[in-house]
């Protein structure tokens, strides 16, 4: 499910912001991005995201800065850093036959040379701020999605209400095919320039019976029956049922497949493709289902 949510909060005069957003995927995955000074909060950030983020693909961006117009954040030149770079780049330089030596220019530009109190600031000092700063744009991301869900509740249940009067029309039909069949069966052994047989003949009724068995599919059609109950239940539910329907699609595929490979009838044949193509668009939006 898609959506998106931001977060601010400030503490000590450093503002953290965090940006949330959200697009469909089949299973969960998150992606944090964190300054090099938070780091360290990466696993926090992700536990509080999958407390309420089951499914699709999140990223989750934060960042630490001073307020617009404030300039207190003091540089900081870390020596000893520097002199490491520097015994280290020049012995490299040695080794590799390099001309020149390292210059003022290369040591500012080398990462952690230069800090300022952000850098040097405790990142278990600001997970307040972040935790505030992240829950307020779960809070609206999650909305965002309740919204889409909402959406997606009512696409789901207009799918399943075309297959239920899909299902009730073959269940209708279905004692039909067995009497069609008898009496075709009469017909084919007339036309073949045998004696007709009797409604009651042991040897017609037998192989009725057989088609009947063969032809059977009041099972199929009450699990159908118990998938639609299932799926009411997971509208009624405050969990997340995504993967829930993905099984229930998965299986009202089979008992179509089954009806559709029993019943040798013209009518049934025609539902069977309608209830494909209702299951099909089912499917598809299920996997945006949180």
């Amino acid at each position: 499910m898609t959506g998106y949510g931001r977060g601010e909060c400030v503490q000590a005069g450093f503002k953290i912001t965090t940006e949330l957003s959200s697009v469909n995927r089949r299973q969960g995955e998150v992606a944090v991005t964190l300054p090099r000074e938070l780091e360290v909060l990466e696993a926090q950030v992700r536990d509080i995201v999958n407390r309420s983020i089951a499914r699709g693909r999140l990223t989750a961006r934060v960042s630490l800065h001073a307020p617009t117009g404030q300039t207190f954040a003091r540089m900081h030149l870390n020596v000893p850093l520097a002199k490491a770079y520097a015994r280290e780049l020049n012995k490299l330089a040695q080794q590799l036959g390099l001309p020149g030596t390292v210059t003022l220019d290369h040591l500012v530009r080398a990462p952690g040379v230069f800090q300022t109190d952000e850098e040097i600031a405790e990142a278990e000092a600001f997970w307040p701020a972040v935790k505030r700063a992240l829950e307020e744009a779960l809070g609206a991301l999650v909305k965002m999605r309740e919204r889409e869900g909402a959406h997606l509740a009512r696409d789901l249940a207009a799918r399943v209400a075309a297959m239920r009067k899909s299902v009730a029309r073959v269940r209708k039909q279905a004692p039909r095919v067995q009497k069609r069949y008898r009496e075709q069966l009469v017909e084919r052994i007339h036309a073949a320039g045998l004696e007709r047989p009797r409604f009651d003949d042991d040897r017609l009724l037998k192989e009725v019976v057989l088609f009947a068995d063969r032809s059977d599919i009041s099972e199929e059609l009450t699990r159908m029956q118990s998938h639609f109950q299932q799926f009411d239940d997971c509208l009624k539910s405050r969990e997340p049922v995504g993967r829930t329907l993905d099984f229930l699609a998965q299986e009202m595929n089979r008992e179509v497949n089954t009806i559709g490979s029993k019943a040798s009838d013209a009518l049934i044949a025609r539902e069977v493709v309608n209830l494909k193509a209702e299951l099909e668009k089912f499917r598809e939006q299920a996997q945006n289902v949180e």
